[in-house]
C-alpha cells in the first residue's frame, strides 16, 4: 500500500520539543514502513523520518499560522496528484477536506486533533463522504454526528520509555502547554499541599502568555519547584521514569493527551482529573488515579500515600497492552483498507451506472 501521510507545517516531524500531532504523525510513518508499506511523509525540510520526506518548507512555521498551512496542504496535496500513485491519503489539517475537491479521487483520511469547535464543525457538515479518525471515544461523542467515523487510540514505541519498579526521583511533574485548562498551576498548588517537590517542563503558546506570566511566573520560582524549560524526548523519558507521578489536573474536555501514555509506558502513574478523554485513558488504581477533587489530588500525591504503593511494572504492561504504536498501525491498515476498498467499489458502481 502506498500511503501519502500530511503533516501541518508548523512544527518538524518528530517534534524537537512541542508537538502532539507531529509525534503522532512520525510513530505511524515508522509502523506503517516497518510492516512494508510505502510513505510519503507531507512535513517540513526539517523533519527525520524513514520515509519519503517531501517539503515546500524548509523549517517548522511556527507559531501556527491560517495562511501557512493552506500553503502547505494545497501544495502536499498537488504532489499527490501528480505522484499519481497513492492508495490513500492520510492528513492532519482540516484544509485538506476542501483541497481534495480538487485531487484525482484518492480516498482521503482526516484525523481530528482538536477539541469540539463550532466552525469547524460547521465546516465538517459539508464533508459527508469523508473518512474521519477520533482519537478517543470522549472526542467522538462531543463533535457533531459525522457519517463515516473511527476511533483509534494514539499509540506510541514502548522502546523510547524505560521502566523502573521504584522511581529515582522524590518529585512529581507535570508536562505540557502553560494554559490554563491544562492545569500546570494546580499541579504546583498540590505540590506545595503534600509537602513534595514538582518538576515543570513546558512553555506558553502566544494566546496564552499573558495568563502564564500572571498565573504561573511567581509559582515557579517556589522554592519546591524545579522549572526545566520545554524538553524534548530522551529528557522527558528520563523525567517520567524517575518522577513518583505525573500530574494532569486539566480543567477542559482534553481529546486525548499524548503525555498521559508517555507516562504510563514509563511506569510512572498518571493522576488527573476525571475531564475529556482522561476516565478512557487512564485505568484507576493500573495506569494511574483519578482525583475527584483537588484534596484528593493532594492525598493521592503526598508521602505514603496511592502513589508510594504503586506497581509500576503492571503500569507499562498495560500501557504496552493498549498503546503500543504497533497497534496503532494495525487500526490505521485495517481503516485505510476498508476506505480504499470502499472507495474502489464506488467507482465500479459509478462506471456501471454511466
Amino acid at each position: 500500500m502506498r500511503v501519502a501521510l500530511i503533516s501541518t507545517p508548523f512544527v518538524a516531524v518528530p517534534p524537537p520539543l512541542y508537538g502532539g500531532t507531529e509525534l503522532v504523525v512520525h510513530e505511524l510513518a515508522e509502523g506503517l514502513i516497518a510492516s512494508g508499506h510505502e510513505v510519503t511523509v507531507f512535513a517540513t525540510g526539517d523533519s527525520r523520518t524513514s520515509a519519503e520526506l517531501e517539503c515546500l518548507y524548509s523549517r517548522a512555521q511556527w507559531p501556527p499560522e491560517t495562511l501557512a498551512d493552506l500553503n502547505h496542504v494545497s501544495w502536499a496535496m498537488r504532489r499527490v496528484v501528480e505522484h499519481g500513485s497513492f492508495d490513500v491519503i492520510h492528513a492532519h489539517s482540516a484544509v485538506a477536506l476542501a483541497c481534495a475537491r480538487l485531487s484525482s479521487g484518492t480516498p482521503l483520511v482526516y484525523t481530528l486533533h482538536h477539541t469540539r469547535d463550532e466552525q469547524l464543525s460547521a465546516f465538517y457538515q459539508h464533508f459527508t463522504d469523508a473518512h474521519f479518525i477520533a482519537i478517543s471515544e470522549d472526542q467522538r461523542r462531543r463533535e457533531i454526528a459525522l457519517d463515516d467515523v473511527t476511533v483509534i487510540h494514539h499509540g506510541i514505541d514502548p522502546n523510547k520509555y524505560e521502566c523502573r519498579l521504584r522511581p529515582a526521583g522524590d518529585y512529581v511533574c507535570f508536562v505540557g502547554r502553560f494554559a490554563q485548562v491544562k492545569g500546570a498551576h494546580t499541579a504546583i498548588d498540590a505540590a506545595a499541599r503534600a509537602g513534595i517537590s514538582i518538576c515543570i517542563a513546558g512553555e506558553a503558546h502566544p494566546p496564552d502568555r499573558a495568563w502564564a506570566a500572571n498565573a504561573l511566573a511567581g509559582r515557579l520560582s517556589q522554592p519546591h519547584v524545579r522549572y526545566l524549560g520545554s524538553i524534548g524526548l530522551e529528557e522527558k523519558a528520563l523525567l517520567l521514569r524517575d518522577a513518583r507521578a505525573l500530574l494532569a489536573p486539566i480543567d477542559w474536555n482534553e481529546p486525548f493527551g499524548l503525555v498521559l501514555i508517555e507516562a504510563m509506558m514509563a511506569g510512572c502513574p498518571v493522576v488527573a482529573y476525571a475531564r475529556g478523554s482522561v476516565p478512557e485513558l487512564v485505568e484507576d488504581g493500573v495506569t494511574g488515579f483519578i482525583a475527584a477533587s483537588f484534596d484528593h489530588l493532594v492525598d493521592l500525591i503526598r508521602p505514603g500515600g496511592a502513589a508510594d504503593d504503586f506497581n509500576r511494572a503492571r503500569c507499562r504492561a498495560r500501557a504496552v497492552e493498549r498503546f503500543s504504536r504497533s497497534r496503532m498501525v494495525c487500526e490505521h491498515i485495517e481503516l485505510y483498507e476498508r476506505v480504499i476498498s470502499a472507495h474502489a467499489a464506488s467507482d465500479e458502481t459509478h462506471m456501471m451506472i454511466a
